[in-house]
């Protein structure tokens, strides 16, 4: 299942951001620590990288995610030029209250009065980037919710005499090139629901579940996962559940919603749906499939050609 999201809202701001990072000094990127790489938008990449901005990556929602892999995932990042990465959440005020040090530290020449640390906050929807806004600034500027995509407009605030920062609202990317990708962002509530179909993001949270997380599925549930596929996980769920339609056939639907919110929640534990090992045998994979893809491609078009050629020699 392919997903993609782009409201027309986010092409403006795309433009607003690519106007105001020669203005910036620093990005303050905020991922869900659950799926960093998926969550991070590569056009914030682009965007920072052209104009040479360092950028402090704030891996949050630490407490749903696995701390083993947010460990690794620190260090990957950390290894990046000009990258420092911050696990944290945004319920620990102790946690917020690092990070206007943390960042002037990735621009040590500014944050004085004549010359203030000029911090661009950005990120996908739905990671927090807003609730991180009103920690910072110890009340509420920006729109809070549920649903992803609330902020809609890009917003200049003083956190002190030598902080500003400018707030934007959730960007996405215009195409999601790995159908994994879409399924981890749609599973975390990244991605409208008008974009998706529960049910199928559902299985594929269970089958991602039943390879890395098996024991917190029967810890959740009760069921044992042996010889299980991710329908069969959303099956179970509704019939431990007692969710049944008319006729008594499960429904799938209403388990698959309860399946999402427990892993949303962190009601199944903590969880993450990516490492960096896991990300880079993705990749390998993707890249594998589009290279036959390619010759595929390439084949028919000369077959076709050939064809066309001998025609116009037989007349």
């Amino acid at each position: 299942m392919s997903i993609q999201w782009f409201p027309g809202h986010m092409n403006s701001a795309k433009k607003q951001a690519e106007e105001q990072m020669e203005n910036i000094d620093l990005v303050i990127e905020v991922l869900d620590a659950r799926l960093p790489e998926a969550s991070c938008n590569p056009l914030v990449d682009r965007m920072r990288k052209f104009r040479q901005r360092p950028c402090l990556k704030i891996l949050n929602k630490i407490d749903l995610a696995d701390p083993v892999a947010t460990a690794a995932w620190k260090a990957y990042y950390d290894a990046q030029d000009g990258v420092t990465a911050y696990p944290m959440t945004t319920k620990k005020p102790l946690d917020v209250a690092r990070i206007p040090q943390l960042a002037l530290s990735l621009a040590p020449h500014r944050g004085v009065p004549t010359k203030p640390l000029r911090i661009m906050i950005m990120g996908i929807p739905n990671v927090g980037k807003s609730t991180l806004m009103n920690a910072l600034l110890k009340k509420r500027v920006a729109k809070v919710g549920d649903e992803p995509a609330v902020t809609k407009t890009q917003q200049k605030l003083y956190l002190d005499k030598h902080t500003v920062l400018v707030d934007t609202p959730g960007l996405m990317w215009p195409k999601i090139d790995m159908d994994s990708d879409g399924l981890m962002l749609a599973a975390s509530h990244a991605i409208g629901t008008n974009a998706l179909i529960e049910e199928e993001v559902a299985f594929f949270l269970g089958d991602l579940l039943l390879e890395r997380y098996p024991q917190l599925l029967t810890a959740r549930y009760g069921f044992k996962t042996e010889g299980m596929d991710g329908i069969a996980v959303v099956e179970n769920v509704a019939a431990r559940r007692g969710f049944r339609v008319r006729g008594g056939e499960f429904d799938v639907e209403k388990a698959a919603h309860v399946l999402l919110h427990d892993y949303r929640s962190g009601a199944l534990g903590r969880i993450s749906l990516e490492t960096p090992d896991t990300r880079a045998a993705r990749l390998s994979a993707h890249e594998i499939a589009k290279a036959e893809k390619a010759r595929i491609a390439a084949e028919k078009a000369a077959a076709k050609a050939e064809e066309a050629a001998r025609g116009k020699r037989g007349t």
